[in-house]
């Protein structure tokens, strides 16, 4: 864990007095288990949102938090965290469904489109999931984002690559493949634009990321006994990101009483 950000949670959880062989056992359990429990749930939402979700009414100085989501999944799998984002900080949501093919700057491109929809006296957060949370760093830094970008938060983003990109389609593998020319860029960068801060957050037990999954200089916390596709839905990391968001939400009424 590295960072300014910490996550009382997960300290000491589910310490016991068991050799360490079974504690491992035990840990890879948990984490399977609520992969797989991770897996069903997408499944159920994965037909949802095609299109793109904009919120319908919003006042000046609205937060709009934008969603993204992984490879091989739809805006749908996103709707739980979303809920959370909407009733826990008062932002609004918005999100938009991609194919797998396309690489990272096809779809920061997307991503601009649509944050050029958004009400133009917004505060907007980026949160993405996988390649989403590349995507959205991509934007900020290698496209010039938007002004309106507060922060963005990654969820098991690949910036060290993923040895399983050889399996993944066309544009978007290469460009997560570890050593890829993006991804250094990405990572070369980030320390030139932590005026747009980042939280990453990652699973101890991720079997899709082989690489690292922060940026240099940005907050880190990795949550034990949770894989790739579980930080949708582990409470921990909703915490996190309902937290940030809040964070932001209140350092903007500090900084503008009228936002």
């Amino acid at each position: 864990m590295a960072g300014s950000f910490s996550s009382p949670s997960v300290l000491g959880l589910f310490a016991s007095k068991s050799p360490p062989a079974a504690a491992g056992t035990v840990s890879r359990l948990r984490a399977h288990t609520r992969e797989v429990l991770a897996f069903a749930r997408q499944a159920s939402l994965i037909h949802l949102d095609f299109g793109a979700v904009l919120p319908t009414e919003t006042r000046p100085g609205d937060h709009v938090v934008v969603l993204l989501h992984g490879l091989f999944a739809t805006a749908g799998v996103l709707r739980p965290l979303r809920r959370r984002i909407e009733s826990e900080t008062g932002a609004h949501t918005a999100s938009f469904s991609y194919l797998p093919g396309p690489g990272v700057n096809r779809l920061a491109v997307e991503l601009g489109s649509l944050v050029r929809r958004l009400p133009a006296d917004a505060h907007i957060h980026l949160v993405g999931h996988s390649l989403g949370g590349v995507v959205a760093r991509y934007f900020v830094q290698e496209l010039g984002g938007d002004p309106r970008v507060r922060q963005t938060v990654s969820l098991g983003s690949p910036f060290g690559g993923t040895d399983h990109a050889r399996l993944m389609p066309a544009s978007a593998g290469r460009d997560i493949s570890p050593g890829s020319p993006l991804l250094e860029r990405v990572v070369g960068a980030a320390e030139e634009h932590l005026h747009i801060p980042h939280l990453a957050i990652s699973g101890a037990d991720d079997s899709v990321v082989t690489g690292f999954s922060h940026l240099p200089g940005g907050d880190h916390v990795e949550l034990e006994h949770c894989g790739h596709n579980g930080l949708l839905y582990d409470p921990r990391a909703a915490d996190l990101v309902v937290r940030r968001i809040r964070d932001s939400i209140r350092g903007a009424l500090q900084h503008d009483p009228a936002a």
